[in-house]
Formats: C-alpha cells, structure tokens, sequence
C-alpha cells in the first residue's frame, strides 16, 4: 500500500474510530444504573464471560495499571457486585467472582447492550457484517501481537 492511501486510511479510521467511541460511550453511559460507571459494567462483564478472574489479569484485559483496577474492584465490592474469593489451588491468589446481584445486573444490562449494538449492525447486511467483523477481528489479533505498532512481516 502505497504512503498516501494509508494516510487517508489511518485519517479516516482516526474520524470514525472517534465517533464510534463517543456515540457508544455517550450511549452506555445512558443505560448504566445511576450507581454504575461504564468502566464498572466493562469489569463485571469480563468477569462474567472469565470465571476465576483475578485484579492482574483485569489489569493486562483493559491495559492500565493494578491500582485503577483495584478501586475499581473496591467499590463493585462494596455495591455488592462482585467478591474476592481464594482460588482453591492456592489461597494467596484472590479471585473475583460476580454475586447473584451482580449476575443479575450484568444479564439485564448486556440484554441493554446488545440491542443497542444490534440497532447498529442492523445496517449491515449479512456480508457486511461478515466482512466488518473479520476485518476488526484482524486488526485485534494485529494489535495482540504487535502491541507497540510493530512491522509483523505480514501483509
């Protein structure tokens, strides 16, 4: 690819990129309880969908630093959301686990958020919406692998 087309690629991925996280922040944010923040919900849902998650690995999934994810686990502990249980093998690893409120709350609102996602794809027809999950797909894995932006040798 040539130097000019992948800077009006990266410039259009920037714009859309953009409005895709305000719009669906701004969204979220509209159907969260008054209680809970996005980032909140984020945590119970990845504790929901990852039995046996601990604080450190909440920490690499969301790509920030254990004290942020730690008072956020705090405070979804004392909602009464989610516990810290010792994980059976060996007691001096914490795992978190979602309470039935929690479960509860986490149903309710990823029911909200997939209707408000599913407005949206509803747009694509079915090879759209093929192409357009295997082409972010793709670029997930790129960003797995190569974290810092590196050339991955691949094309």
């Amino acid at each position: 690819m040539d130097k000019s087309t992948l800077i009006n690629i990266i410039r259009r991925y920037e714009q859309a990129h953009f409005t895709i996280e305000r719009r669906l922040n701004a969204l979220f944010r509209d159907m969260m309880p008054e209680e809970l923040t996005v980032d909140q919900f984020l945590t119970i849902r990845y504790i929901r969908h990852n039995a046996r998650t601990t604080s450190s690995e909440l920490a690499d999934a969301f790509c920030v630093g254990k004290s942020s994810i730690t008072a956020i686990i705090t405070r979804l502990v004392d909602k009464g959301l989610i516990a810290r249980v010792p994980a059976p093998e060996d007691r001096r690893v914490i795992c978190l686990t979602l309470t039935s409120e929690g479960e509860r709350l986490s149903e309710t609102l990823e029911e909200k958020m997939q209707e408000l996602i599913g407005d949206c794809i509803r747009h694509f027809d079915a090879e759209e919406g093929r192409q357009f999950i295997e082409t972010y797909e793709k670029l997930a894995q790129v960003l797995l692998q190569s974290p810092a932006g590196e050339e991955n040798g691949s094309s």
